[in-house]
C-alpha cells in the first residue's frame, strides 16, 4: 500500500504493522513556512492542506480508464485487444466472441483483484480519516475526526493514543515538560524515544492556560527526512529554536504519560510520514523479462506463418477455379487485384492464429505465484522462528523463481550474521587490559591454528543480560585497589553519563529496565551499573548516578550531574558528546567512539598509553570484539560559555542546521584525554556456519559487506566458514606503513593519488596472481578483503572493471568500513557488470539502499527495528532460514515457472499449428478449421487447470533431499530449464504433435462413414481433432510431472471430461444459421468405432517421440 497505515485513534485500537520506507531526501521548496498556533483565521490565509489522507490507487472516476490503461500496458492484452477489434470487421473468419470473450475474462478476473485491493485501502484510510481526537474550542477540549484538524490547531492526545498530524510538544502531565513516544509505525523500534518540550510551554496543560498561547513557528517546508526538523517559535517577542526533539510525528503513539499538549504543524500527506509513503520500486525477475522475450518470438513466429498464408492467397486465386466464383464483388476473392487479396489474407490470418499468443498465461503464472507465496513460504514452519514468533514473509510474489537462480549473495555483518545482543566483555583502562573470558571467534581461531584454550566456566552464575564480564579485579569495588583507580573512575563515569539511554522501572538495580537506541549502549549503561555506577533516574537536564565503593566498600551516594549539551552519534560523525557539570561545579566533557575518530581528536603526549590502547584494540579486534574509545576533557567556564554561544546560534539556524552543529562540535570535541577502549561481543546467529556451507555448495558466493574493522570483519568470516585455511587470500588495505607515511604529511590531494595508484597495483598484481592460481594444478580457492577507504577508489569507473574481474574468480569477497552507499554500489557493480542475479540480506536502515539495489533482497527482522524488512522483497528472522528459502522453495518455484511457462507455449503452438496446416488445404483463403467456441474455451477451460496444478504442486525431490544435496541448486544458476534450447525441443515436439494430429485424422477420415453411410463432414474431422489435441495436450502435462497427486488426477481428468460435458451440451443446442455447424456433430462421431480406434491411436502416436526422448 503507498502510504501510512497505521494510525488510529485512541487507545484501545491498535496499528497495523504498516510502517514506511526511507528514501531518499526530497529538495526542499524554497523558504520557510509560518504557522501562528490556536489562531485559524492567519492560518487560513496560507491555505495548508486538510489532514485527510489517501492512498487509494483509483477513484469511482478514474477506476476502469486507468485500471485498463494498467492492464493494456502488457504486450499480450494490448495484442489481443488489436484481435478481438480486427475480429469484428469482415475480413475475420471467426465470430467476435471467440476473442472477445477469453480477453474479458481475464480483464474481469484482473480489475476485479485490483477493486479488492483499493477497497481495502479506502476502508483502511477512512477508519484512519474519521479517528477522533480532542482539539481546544472556546476554552475546551472537543472531539473531531482527525480529517477536519487544521495546521495550527492546538490538539490533546491521551496515553496509548496515536498522534494524528506533526505536532509541535508545548506541554505534558509529566514534571519537566518531557513524554514518551514509540515510534514502531514509523521505524519498526519498540523501544520508547524521551520528547522534551520547550521551558516556555511547559505550564499550557489546562484547556484555560493554553487557550491563552499565542505562539508564532517558523519552520522548515515539509520534507521526508524523518529524524531533521528546523524551526523556530517566536513566543512574546523572544526567538526558541525547535528541533526534532520538540517534534511528534504523525503515527508514533504515546507512552508512560498520561497525556500531552502539541500545536499542529504539518497536516496530511505534508506529514513527513505521508511524504515518505513512496512505493518499493518494482522489481521483475529474469525469467519474466526472457518471458517478454519468448512472447517477442511468437510474434514473429505468427508474422511469418501470416505471411506466407497472405503470398500463398495472392498466388493461388485466380480465374481457373471457376467453379470457386471468384468475381470483383468481394475485394478478398478478386483475382484481378491480387495485392489487395493478400493484405486481406494477412489481416484474416491474424486472427484465426491468434491462439499462439497464450492469453491466460500471464493471469496463470501471477495466480501459481501468489499461491507459492502466501501458502507455501509464508506457512513454512521450518523457517519459522519461534522465539520471536516470527514466520518468513514473502512481501512480493513477483520473484519466487528469482529465489532459485541467485548466484551472489551481499550479507550485512552484525544481526545478520550475528545476533545483535551484545555483551559488554572486556575492557582496557589506563592500559591495562581486564576481562578473561575467551570469544567465540577466539575459540574458532584456536580451533583453525590448532591450540588448546581453556575455558574457565563459572559456576552456576546468573549473568545479567548484556553483561558477560568476569574479572575480580574490577568486581565488587576491587578496581580501588588497582595502579590507576582515578582512570577506573572517569572510565566507570564516562559509561554511566555520556549515552541517551531511558531508564523505566522500579529505581533498583534487579528491576529497572533500560530503553536504548541500540543494543551496545544498554550493555554500557549496563557494565556501568554492575560496576558500582548505576544511572537509575534521568530528566532533560539531569543524569542521577547512585555511585558505590569510591571511599570505602559498602558506602552508596547517589550524585545528579547536570546535562548541559548532548552531542549526538550519527554515521558520519561516529562518536557521541555530552558535556556535564559535578555537583561540584567542575565542567567535563565525556565522549565515546570509533577508535579511528577518537584517536584522530587526542591531546598530544601520553604516547604510551595511546601506543598500549591501540594495541590492546587489535587484540580485541582480532576477538571478533566491536570497539569503542571513551575519552574527556575538563573544560574551563569561560571557554565552555563562548563555544555554547556558538552552539545555541547553530541550533536556531533554520538552515543546514546539521552541519553547523557538526562545525562547532568540532570546535570542543579535541584535545581529548584517553581512558581506554570497550570490548563488546555480539555472538553469531545459531547455525549460520552450516547455513554459509551449504550455500556455498550449492554454487552460491557470499560477500560480507560491514562497518566493522578489518581483523574484526576477517575473524568473523573464518568463524562463520566463509574463509578457511586453505583459500589464498588478497588483502587490499588503507592501513599500510607507506599509506600512513603519506597521510600524515597531509596533503589531501596526494594522499588521494597515492591511494588510488595504490589500489591500482594491489588489484593488478592480485588479478595476475589469481589468473595463475587458477590455472595451477591445486586451484585453490580465492578470497578478497578490502576496506571502505580502498574501496571508493576501486570503485572509480577507471579500476572498476579490475575490481569486478578479481572478485568474480574469488568464492567469498569481504568488504569492511564500508558505508550504507558503498554496500549498494558493490551490489549494483556485480548486478550490472557481471549480469548475475544477486541477492542482498540485511536488517538495518543501513542496509535499505543495498537490499533495493539487488535483485531480490531479503530482510532480517531482528533488533534494529523494521526498516530493512519493510524494503525488502522477502523477510525472515534469521540468516539459516536461507537454506530453505532459496534450495527449497527457490528451486521449487524456479522448475514449476519454467515448467508452465514452457507448457503454455507448447500447448498453444500446437494448437495453432494443427489449423495452419488446414490453411495449405484451403487455398490459403482463411477458413477456420475449429468451431469459434472451440477456439475460445481451449485456453481458458480444456487446458486452464493442470498447468496450474503443476505450478503449485510439482517437486523432483524433497525439502530434505533439496538441502542434503545442495549441489542441484546449480541447475538454476546455470538456467539450465529455460534456455533457448529448451524452447526449441519443446517447439519441434510441438510441430511433430500437430502434424500427427491433423494429417493422421485427416486421413484416417477419408474413407470413415457415419452410420448414415455418409462421409465425414469438415465439421466432424475437426471436431475429431479438437479432442485428439485436448486429450494429447492433457497427457503431455502428465507425462512432465515429477509427482503426481490426487490434484493432477482431478485437474487433468477434469479437464478432458469438461470438454466431453461441454461439447455434448453444445452439439444438443440449435444455434441461428451462422452458428450452427456442430449441431448434433458428437453424437454421430461417438456412434462410430472411427472414433474410438481415433481416440486411442492418435494420442499415442503423437506422445511416442516424446516418452522415447524422456526415456
Amino acid at each position: 500500500m503507498a502510504g501510512w497505515r497505521g494510525s488510529r485513534g485512541g487507545g484501545d485500537v491498535s496499528p497495523s504493522s504498516q510502517t514506511v520506507r526511507l528514501g531518499k531526501v526530497q529538495p526542499q521548496a524554497p523558504g520557510h513556512r509560518t504557522v501562528f498556533c490556536n489562531d485559524r483565521d492567519a492560518n487560513a490565509l496560507a491555505k495548508f492542506k486538510g489532514n485527510s489522507v489517501s492512498t487509494t490507487k483509483y477513484d469511482v472516476l478514474t477506476f476502469l480508464p486507468k485500471g485498463l490503461f494498467e492492464q493494456f500496458r502488457r504486450v499480450a492484452n494490448l495484442y489481443f485487444l488489436m484481435i478481438s477489434i480486427l475480429s469484428c470487421t469482415p475480413v475475420s473468419p471467426v465470430s467476435p466472441i471467440t476473442n472477445v470473450l477469453p480477453l474479458t475474462l481475464v480483464l474481469l478476473v484482473s480489475l476485479i483483484k485490483e477493486a479488492w485491493e483499493d477497497w481495502k485501502r479506502f476502508q483502511n484510510d477512512m477508519s484512519i480519516n474519521n479517528s477522533g481526537i480532542e482539539v481546544l474550542q472556546d476554552q475546551k477540549w472537543v472531539t473531531i475526526p482527525w480529517k477536519k484538524l487544521q495546521v495550527g490547531d492546538i490538539v490533546r492526545v491521551k496515553q496509548d493514543g496515536f498522534f494524528p498530524a506533526d505536532l509541535l510538544f508545548l506541554a505534558s502531565t509529566n514534571p519537566d515538560g518531557v513524554c514518551y513516544v514509540e515510534t514502531a509505525n514509523l521505524d519498526g523500534e519498540t523501544n520508547l524515544k524521551i520528547r522534551k518540550a520547550l521551558e516556555k510551554t511547559w505550564d499550557y496543560v489546562i484547556p484555560e492556560k493554553v487557550s491563552e498561547f499565542k505562539g508564532e513557528v517558523q519552520c522548515e517546508q515539509p520534507n521526508n527526512s524523518l529524524y531533521t526538523f528546523t524551526g523556530n517559535m517566536i513566543i512574546n517577542k523572544q526567538t526558541l529554536p525547535l528541533s526534532p526533539n520538540q517534534l511528534l510525528l504523525r503515527g508514533c503513539s504515546l507512552r508512560n504519560t498520561e497525556y500531552l499538549v502539541g500545536a499542529v504543524i504539518f497536516t496530511g500527506h505534508e506529514t513527513k510520514v505521508m511524504m515518505n509513503s513512496m512505493k518499493i520500486p518494482s522489481k521483475r525477475s529474469t525469467l519474466e523479462k526472457k518471458l517478454d522475450k519468448l512472447i517477442l518470438t511468437l510474434f514473429t513466429v505468427l508474422f511469418c506463418m501470416c505471411l506466407l498464408g497472405a503470398i500463398g492467397s495472392g498466388i493461388f486465386i485466380s480465374r481457373k477455379y471457376y467453379y470457386l466464383r471468384f468475381d470483383n464483388t468481394d475485394a478478398q476473392s478478386d483475382p484481378d487485384n491480387r495485392f489487395v487479396v493478400a493484405i486481406l489474407t494477412f489481416f484474416t490470418l491474424i486472427t484465426l492464429y491468434s491462439p499462439i499468443i497464450p492469453i491466460s498465461l500471464y493471469v496463470s503464472v501471477e495466480m501459481i505465484k501468489f499461491i507459492q507465496s502466501t501458502q507455501f513460504i509464508n506457512n513454512d514452519l521450518r523457517m519459522y522462528h519461534a522465539e520471536s514468533n516470527t514466520p518468513a514473509l514473502a512481501r512480493t510474489s513477483n520473484l519466487n523463481e528469482e529465489l532459485g537462480q541467485v548466484e551472489y549473495i551481499f550479507s550485512d555483518k552484525t544481526g545478520t550474521l550475528t545476533r545483535n545482543l551484545m555483551e559488554f566483555f572486556k575492557c582496557s583502562i589506563g592500559g591495562e587490559i581486564y576481562g578473561s573470558g575467551v570469544s567465540e571467534i577466539e575459540m574458532g581461531t584456536a580451533q583453525r591454528t590448532g591450540v588448546k584454550v581453556e575455558v574457565q566456566k563459572q559456576p552456576n552464575a546468573a549473568r545479567e543480560k548484556g553483561f558477560n564480564f568476569d574479572d575480580a579485579r574490577l568486581m565488587r569495588g576491587g578496581w580501588r585497589n588497582e595502579p590507576n583507580p582515578e582512570c577506573c573512575k572517569e572510565f566507570f563515569r564516562c559509561l554511566a553519563i555520556c549515552h541517551t539511554v531511558l531508564p523505566e522501572g522500579e529505581e533498583s538495580p534487579e528491576k529497572i529496565r533500560y530503553q536504548a537506541a541500540s543494543p551496545d549502549e544498554s550493555a554500557l549503561v549496563t557494565a556501568a551499573k554492575n560496576f558500582g555506577f548505576f544511572f537509575y533516574r534521568r530528566t532533560p537536564t539531569m543524569i542521577f548516578v547512585r555511585e558505590s565503593h569510591l571511599e570505602k566498600m559498602g558506602k552508596v551516594q547517589d550524585v545528579s550531574y547536570e546535562i548541559l549539551n548532548v552531542l549526538e552519534f550519527n554515521s558520519t560523525r561516529k562518536r557521541q558528546s555530552v558535556v556535564c557539570r559535578y555537583p561540584d561545579g567542575r565542567l567535563v566533557l565525556y565522549c565515546k567512539g570509533a577508535d579511528t575518530v577518537i584517536y584522530e581528536r587526542l591531546a598530544y603526549g601520553d604516547n604510551d598509553l595511546k601506543r598500549i590502547t591501540r594495541e590492546h584494540l587489535e587484540q580485541f579486534g582480532a576477538s571478533g570484539l566491536r570497539t569503542l574509545c571513551l575519552a574527556y576533557k575538563n573544560l574551563n567556564s569561560d571557554v565552555y560559555e563562548n563555544w555554547n554561544e556558538k552552539y545555541i546560534q547553530a541550533k536556531s539556524a533554520l538552515r543546514d542546521r546539521e552541519k553547523k552543529l557538526d562545525e562547532v562540535s568540532e570546535l570542543i570535541e579535541k584535545d581529548l584525554i584517553l581512558i581506554g577502549c570497550t570490548a563488546i561481543e555480539d555472538k553469531l546467529q545459531e547455525g549460520v556456519p552450516a547455513c554459509i556451507e551449504t550455500l556455498a555448495r550449492a554454487g552460491i558466493k557470499i560477500w560480507v559487506l560491514t562497518g566493522d574493522k578489518m581483523e574484526t570483519a576477517i575473524n568473523i568470516a573464518y568463524a562463520c566458514k566463509l574463509i578457511n585455511n586453505n583459500m589464498k587470500q588478497f588483502i587490499i588495505s588503507s592501513e599500510t606503513d607507506d599509506i600512513r607515511e603519506v597521510e600524515e604529511k597531509g596533503d589531501q590531494v596526494e594522499i588521494a593519488r597515492f591511494m588510488k595508484e595504490s589500489v591500482k597495483n594491489d588489484l593488478k598484481r592480485f588479478t595476475e596472481e589469481a589468473q595463475q592460481y587458477l590455472h595451477s594444478a591445486s586451484r585453490p580457492k580465492l578470497s578478497l578483503v578490502i576496506d571502505g577507504k580502498c574501496l571508493m577508489y576501486a570503485l572509480d569507473p577507471s579500476l572498476r572493471v579490475m575490481l569486478l574481474n578479481l572478485s568474480m574468480n574469488c568464492s567469498a569477497v569481504v568488504c569492511c568500513r564500508v558505508s550504507p552507499l558503498q554496500k549498494a554500489q558493490v551490489t549494483s557493480l556485480v548486478k550490472k557488470g557481471a549480469n548475475r542475479i544477486t541477492l542482498s540480506i540485511g536488517d538495518g536502515a543501513n542496509d535499505v539502499s543495498m537490499i533495493q539495489a539487488a535483485h531480490v533482497g531479503v530482510g532480517i527482522s531482528g533488533q534494529e527495528g523494521m526498516q530493512a524488512v519493510m524494503a525488502s522483497d522477502f523477510a525472515i528472522a534469521q540468516f539459516r532460514f536461507l537454506t530453505d528459502l532459496l534450495l527449497v522453495h527457490g528451486r521449487w518455484s524456479y522448475h514449476r515457472i519454467c515448467k508452465v511457462v514452457t507448457y503454455f507455449f507448447y500447448k498453444n503452438l500446437t494448437f495453432t499449428l494443427t489449423q495452419f496446416w488446414f490453411t495449405f488445404q484451403t487455398g490459403f483463403s482463411g477458413q477456420r478449421f475449429y468451431d469459434d467456441w472451440f477456439q475460445s474455451l481451449y485456453n481458458v477451460i480444456f487446458t486452464a487447470l493442470p498447468v496450474i496444478i503443476i505450478g503449485l504442486f510439482d517437486k523432483d525431490v524433497s525439502a530434505t533431499l533439496s538441502k542434503q544435496y545442495p549441489e542441484l541448486y546449480k541447475e538454476g544458476i546455470r538456467n539450465t530449464f529455460f534456455k533457448w534450447r529448451v524452447v526449441a525441443t519443446w517447439a519441434f515436439f510441438a510441430i511433430y504433435q500437430s502434424l500427427i494430429l491433423y494429417y493422421f485424422v485427416v486421413a484416417s477420415s477419408n474413407r470413415a462413414i457415419n452410420s448414415a453411410g455418409k462421409m465425414f463432414g469438415l465439421w466432424d474431422v475437426s471436431t475429431m481433432a479438437f479432442t485428439s489435441v485436448v486429450v494429447t495436450v492433457n497427457l503431455r502435462l502428465l507425462m512432465m510431472c515429477n509427482t503426481i497427486t490426487r490434484w493432477h488426477h482431478i485437474s487433468i481428468g477434469g479437464s478432458i471430461l469438461a470438454w466431453f460435458v461441454f461439447v455434448f451440451i453444445y452439439s444438443g443446442i440449435v444455434l441461428p444459421k451462422e452458428q450452427e455447424n456442430i449441431y448434433f456433430v458428437i453424437y454421430v462421431l461417438m456412434s462410430t468405432s472411427f472414433f474410438y480406434l481415433t481416440l486411442l491411436l492418435i494420442p499415442a502416436a503423437a506422445l511416442f517421440c516424446d516418452f522415447v526422448y524422456m526415456g
